[in-house]
């Protein structure tokens, strides 16, 4: 069994760092819930997550979470150690906290820039965290980190960019002033050239074949033949002619 969640976490990962960047070292945000699932069950986040990851992770949490614990008392005492010895990211609630789920959606606004890891027991939060594209979500079930698969909403959105029907706003102006330098753009005025398409049969050829005329059809006249006289049988009978009168 726990080679096959291996199995899982490793294809989910490749997911992730293929279509939406994520480098280590990985940057997890952990909420106050998962935190206590994981004192309760005896799990130690900070040796075992970045094995489950494979790759160095770093565990951070909010001020707005620190609080949130502080107010929750005793009962919550051992998961407000462990979140505080996790690195602290800067919110913008500085001076009026917000409620920990409200501050680790505010974390992942817009597209997620920082790629953050979203670990928690919240099921309302991880159904909101579920609708948007790019962030991954973790979670803890029998005494194991689960890492879920990725989101109808992130496999929506690979889809998209594979169809290249969703390009960047900069992308479109860099390719157009690429365009532009390479003298790839038509000028203005410019006429298309027509493609040549295939034409009907000649119309001469179509004509009908006029009939020869009577004198075409006529065999040629065979020129006669004129013999040659022969010299010397004329002055033969010259000769003969000429002893008689004598």
């Amino acid at each position: 069994m726990k080679i096959t969640r291996q199995k899982h976490a490793k294809k989910n990962m490749g997911f992730y760092k293929h279509n939406f960047q994520f480098r280590e070292p990985f940057q997890v945000l952990v909420d106050g819930t998962f935190c206590h699932a994981a004192l309760r069950n005896k799990i130690q986040i900070r040796e075992q997550l970045p094995g489950y990851l494979g790759g160095a992770a770093q565990l951070c949490t909010t001020r707005c979470i620190l609080k949130e614990l502080e107010s929750l008392g005793k009962a919550l005492y051992g998961a407000k150690l462990i979140a505080q010895s996790f690195q602290v990211r800067s919110c913008s609630h500085h001076k009026d906290p917000v409620s920990g789920s409200a501050c680790l959606l505010s974390m992942i606004e817009e597209g997620n820039p920082h790629h953050f890891f979203v670990a928690t027991q919240d099921q309302d939060l991880a159904n909101k965290v579920k609708k948007k594209a790019g962030v991954p979500l973790l979670f803890i079930i029998q005494n194991t980190m689960v890492l879920d698969k990725p989101s109808p909403k992130s496999l929506a959105f690979v889809q998209t960019l594979q169809t290249s029907q969703l390009v960047p706003e900069h992308q479109k102006q860099s390719i157009v002033q690429l365009k532009e330098r390479e003298g790839l753009t038509k000028q203005e005025g410019e006429k298309r050239r027509k493609r040549k398409r295939a034409g009907g049969p000649n119309p001469l050829s179509c004509l009908k074949k006029r009939k020869k005329t009577q004198e075409s059809q006529k065999p040629a006249e065979k020129k006669k033949r004129r013999r040659k006289r022969i010299r010397v049988k004329t002055e033969a009978v010259q000769s003969v002619q000429k002893n008689e009168k004598e």
